[in-house]
């Protein structure tokens, strides 16, 4: 009798211990979803606070405050808008060196189906770029991070070097076309992007890279560039076109104020 009473204690133990151990698991989810986690910028810990923000990505309309560029590649036309008031220096960068032609014949040198398409250097190797002397007085720049723009599918950002301080002309258009939410676990993410990654996108890449546009019309000539057939490059890559998609000229729709 004595064992059997023993037992019943011991058994009763185990499961209070477990019972504990399960709301403390149910207690830590609750503050990993609602308040460790937070905003790419580390600010906000709030869902509530964070959903809402406006998210300029999640419309296809060109707003008073944002600007317009068209891509007229050799494989079509790829329309974006852009966020100067949250990636100014990308932006101005960007719209400047198009007034430049400095876009006009730059190939899409880096290809990866899957994940995106890379542009922005004349030298089509990935090694050159260039920053205009009114952007950090010419030299590359910081990433601009916003809580309102994510690297969604078709979002548009700032390639770099690997470092906080390396964005300049190069850029890459997203390109992924698969549910990408499972890959939502670094930050807090508002409602409605959780549910435009559902269509795609690099979630990865959200807080490393500066995005700055959203492609509006077009979309299908990325994913048309993103099929092309593919060689290795110098580091095993299997990213180099063996046909390279040409950006012609870039138009500019819709132009931007930076001294008002």
């Amino acid at each position: 009798m004595k064992n059997k009473k023993n037992i019943q204690i011991l058994t009763g133990a185990i499961i209070i211990l477990l019972l504990l151990s399960l709301g403390a698991f149910f207690v830590n989810k609750k503050d990993t979803a609602g308040f460790t986690l937070t905003s790419l910028d580390g600010k906000i810990t709030k869902q509530a606070d964070l959903n809402a923000l406006s998210f300029p990505q999640l419309s296809t309309k060109v707003a008073k405050d944002e600007a317009e560029i068209e891509l007229i590649t050799t494989d079509g036309n790829i329309d974006i808008k852009l966020f100067p008031k949250l990636a100014p220096m990308a932006v101005k960068n960007i719209l400047t060196l198009a007034k430049q032609n400095y876009y006009d014949n730059n190939q899409f040198f880096r290809v990866m189906s899957g994940f995106m398409i890379q542009t922005g250097d004349p030298s089509n190797t990935g090694t050159g770029s260039k920053v205009i002397s009114t952007v950090n007085n010419g030299k590359p720049f910081a990433t601009e991070i916003s809580n309102q723009l994510y690297n969604i599918r078709g979002a548009v950002s700032l390639a770099n070097a690997g470092t906080a301080d390396s964005s300049a002309a190069q850029f890459f258009i997203n390109q992924n076309n698969q549910d990408a939410t499972g890959q939502l676990t670094k930050y807090l993410y508002p409602d409605l992007i959780k549910k435009a990654y559902e269509n795609g996108g690099n979630p990865n890449l959200d807080s490393g890279y500066t995005v700055f546009g959203q492609v509006v019309s077009g979309i299908d000539v990325v994913d048309k560039i993103a099929s092309g057939a593919v060689t290795a490059n110098s580091q095993g890559e299997k990213s180099t076109p063996t046909s390279p998609v040409t950006i012609k000229s870039v138009s500019i729709l819709k132009d931007y104020n930076f001294s008002k």
